[in-house]
């Protein structure tokens, strides 16, 4: 049970910490709504001077044998030479800086075209009339901020006060310029002052390289997205796509090296044999012609027809050979990268083939890679080891192949020799025209051989195209993707909240007074007997007959109460002090008196405070006559009594300050005037000095039933709290309650009551506002 118990009241305190710390802040609604609206306004104006960015994209399909399928098979057939391209390295390609200084110069972004604004300048690549052009980006030198102005009637540009016509290169300051009509340009609603600047292309470059994005869908495609963001829609667009053109362009140009390089080959053979040919030939007809030989036998026939076809043969490996000695000196003898692969015609070995497919595929993955990354870079070195350790197979290959070529072109030396030796039965004339005939054949069958080859290889370099594809062309998003609006004002009113909080917090742990009933709880055990909201009254009399105000209830709650400390007809009188003056003592005991007498009970209120009394000027009573008087026993008790306007309330007044009070309460007369007051009266307030620094307080209270001691919002030190505690530890004052006075209004109700829970009251009469509003928001910083 004693668990469930205080199981519950730590439940309640949770509960009633939450909802006064929820409360704290929401009382304070009107700085948090001119923070709020402070806020919005600084969105507002950083949304109208902040640049929008728009989000570009754009998608290739990229061939990757690894990953994807490429072009159609027809395509595939004839390019005898496809290398195969991976995606992470075309990435990386895009991403490079040389690629990115070509779109900078052939989009004339090294001369950016600028507006100038009041608070910030824009990019004029639209809004501008004209492009700027230098004759040679590469060393072109850097200006800043070159004003001009363009004159479309004369088709001129102004700089300085000097014309340069539109189209032609001039000599400027600014080095060989053109001016040219910009394709791109949308007239602007306002006249702009416009400028130009120029930009190292490397760095223009750079800027462009930090802002695009490349990357591929998935790890499973050969998709790639490309993305940059711009606030200049058209020009993102412009940028990607130019950057796509220009990846392209290199692609093929690497790609058609090799084919090229064959078709070279396959010439400058064609123009050997063709010379050849024509001088066989030419032997051939002379030799008819001087031995008057126009047919050879049926004998020569065979042979020459079975020699031919040996001849082709071994002029098929020596041309293998041929190039296999080409290929060996292009892998021994390689120093740099980037040398162009020699051709692999008639090799129809599928290992060498391969392995010098990967040779090349390595040599171009390294000659992009080390464009993008350092010769040191981890990357770079391992290609170049992977080179390293490939050579070795391809030159043993060759070897290899070289030996068994050697060995078939014997044979059919052999297989010829004994033809030879057969020729020798037909007569001699013949046999010498057999010969001529035989060399006519294999120089024939070389050039029929090459123009084959050639025309694949035409063939080939001629449906030479990109390992890429465009999906998408760059395409720009409409709305904005920076700054994003509700983001920002979003932002803007969480800051607001923070503000205030911090404020509001910072207010509270700055502040050293009571503000509220949690905290006296926090220090103090003795009970608080009851609450009298803050009353914003000229008067200090705010209770009378039929009067409806919040304050007046308070007391009328306050009166119920005392039933609560014990007070009744035998037990009546009833003390009256705070820590320090100002607390709203002398203010309690005047209408809490008035309160009980509207319930037709005889009240009487003793101006005890014989230090700085204030009781008697409330009631406009004059303190000429008063206790002191009594006490020196110039008076009686009937003489001091005196009556106020209020019906059943009386009033003695402090009368002439004495010189020492403290002395003057203990003579004892002070007894008597209370037996003869508890006679003739239903109830006996005592106002009398604050505890702080004087004992009259603790002189008095041993003679009274009761004590209320008034703490005042705001005002009242926490530390005075504690030292009350210990004070009520050891008795000092008897049966003793608190008084929380002088509550702030926290809240904006309009009529009767309106109150947050035990501290967020207001003073508001029936049917009347409460005050101005600067007033109200005056109390809440406590300014």
């Amino acid at each position: 049970m004693q668990e469930s118990t205080k199981r519950y009241e730590h439940d309640q305190s949770d509960d009633n910490f939450f909802r006064e710390t929820v409360v704290k802040f929401l009382t304070y609604w009107p700085v948090f709504l001119i923070l709020i609206i402070m806020s919005l306004g600084g969105a507002w104006l950083y949304l109208r001077n902040k640049v929008s960015v728009y989000a570009i994209t754009a998608s290739i399909l990229i061939k990757d044998e690894k990953k994807g399928l490429g072009d159609s098979k027809a395509l595939e057939a004839l390019d005898m030479f496809g290398s195969k391209k991976i995606v992470e390295n075309e990435i990386k390609v895009l991403q490079s800086k040389t690629l990115a200084q070509e779109v900078v110069k052939n989009l004339h972004l090294y001369s950016p075209v600028t507006s100038e604004g009041k608070f910030s300048d824009r990019s004029a690549y639209i809004t501008s009339p004209i492009q700027v052009v230098v004759q040679n980006p590469d060393s072109l030198k850097p200006f800043q901020k070159v004003y001009f102005a363009f004159y479309p009637q004369s088709q001129e540009v102004k700089i300085n006060g000097k014309a340069y016509a539109i189209g032609k290169w001039q000599e400027t300051p600014f080095g060989i310029i053109k001016f040219i009509l910009n394709k791109n340009y949308h007239p602007s609603a306002q006249k702009l002052r416009l400028y130009f600047t120029l930009i190292q292309v490397r760095k223009a470059a750079r800027e462009i390289t930090g802002r695009i994005k490349v990357t591929p869908s998935s790890k499973q495609s050969t998709f790639v997205e490309l993305g940059i963001e711009d606030e200049v829609s058209q020009r993102g667009e412009d940028i990607l796509n130019e950057l796509i053109a220009v990846y392209n362009r290199a692609a093929i140009m690497d790609k058609s090296s090799l084919e090229a390089n064959t078709l070279q080959f396959v010439e400058d053979r064609l123009k050997y044999v063709v010379n050849e040919l024509d001088s066989v030939e030419g032997q051939l007809q002379s030799y008819k012609a001087q031995n008057n030989i126009t047919n050879i036998s049926e004998q020569g026939e065979v042979f020459l027809q079975t020699v031919s076809a040996n001849d082709q043969k071994i002029n098929d490996i020596s041309m293998k050979l041929a190039v296999l000695d080409q290929v060996e000196n292009y892998v021994r003898g390689k120093e740099e990268k980037g040398n162009i692969v020699p051709s692999t015609l008639g090799i129809s070995d599928p290992v060498l083939t391969q392995l010098l497919e990967k040779l090349y595929s390595l040599e171009v993955e390294y000659e992009q890679t080390k464009k993008v990354v350092p010769e040191n870079n981890p990357t770079v070195v391992a290609m170049v080891d992977g080179i390293k350790k490939i050579k070795p197979g391809i030159l043993e290959n060759i070897t290899n192949q070289r030996i068994s070529l050697k060995a078939a072109r014997a044979e059919l030396i052999t297989h010829n020799n004994h033809y030879f030796s057969l020729l020798q039965a037909i007569p001699k004339k013949e046999r010498e025209l057999l010969s001529i005939s035989r060399q006519q054949s294999i120089k024939n069958n070389i050039y029929t051989y090459l123009l084959q080859k050639r025309e694949e290889a035409a063939l080939s370099y001629a449906s030479t195209v990109a390992d890429s594809r465009v999906i998408d062309r760059a395409e720009s998003s409409e709305l904005p993707v920076s700054p994003k609006k509700t983001t920002v004002y979003l932002i803007s009113v969480i800051m607001a909240f923070g503000i205030g909080v911090g404020f509001i917090t910072f207010k509270e742990l700055l502040n050293h007074t009571v503000v509220s009933h949690t905290e006296i709880e926090r220090y103090t055990s003795i009970p608080i007997l009851g609450e009298i909201v803050f009353a914003q009254a000229k008067s200090p009399i705010v209770i009378a007959e039929g009067k409806r105000t919040l304050v007046a209830e308070h007391f009328r709650y306050l009166r119920t109460s005392l039933g609560f400390l014990g007070i009744n007809s035998r037990k009546k009188k009833i003390l009256v002090t705070s820590n320090i003056s100002g607390e709203g003592k002398s203010f309690i005991t005047a209408n809490l008196g008035i309160s009980l007498s509207l319930i037709g009970k005889k009240v009487c209120l003793i101006e005890l405070d014989l230090h700085k009394p204030a009781l008697s000027n409330k009631f406009g009573v004059s303190n000429d006559v008063g206790i002191t008087n009594y006490l020196l026993g110039q008076n009686n008790a009937e003489k001091i009594i005196q009556r106020t306007e209020t019906n059943n309330l009386y009033l003695i007044p402090s009368g002439p300050l004495p010189a020492n009070p403290s002395e003057l309460i203990l003579n004892g007369r002070l007894q008597e005037l209370f037996a003869y007051l508890e006679a003739a009266f239903d109830y006996i307030l005592i106002d009398t000095v604050p505890i702080n620094p004087v004992t009259d307080a603790h002189i008095l209270s041993p003679l009274c039933d009761a004590t209320l001691f008034i703490v005042r919002y705001g005002y009242t030190p926490k530390v005075f709290i504690q030292r009350l505690e210990e004070q009520n530890r050891i008795k000092s004052l008897k049966n003793i309650a608190i008084v929380f006075n002088g509550i702030r209004q926290k809240g904006f109700g309009k009529y009767g009551y309106s109150h947050s829970y035990s501290f967020g009251y207001e003073y508001v009469e029936e049917g009347k506002s409460s005050g101005q509003f600067r007033r109200r928001i005056r109390s809440y910083l406590n300014v």
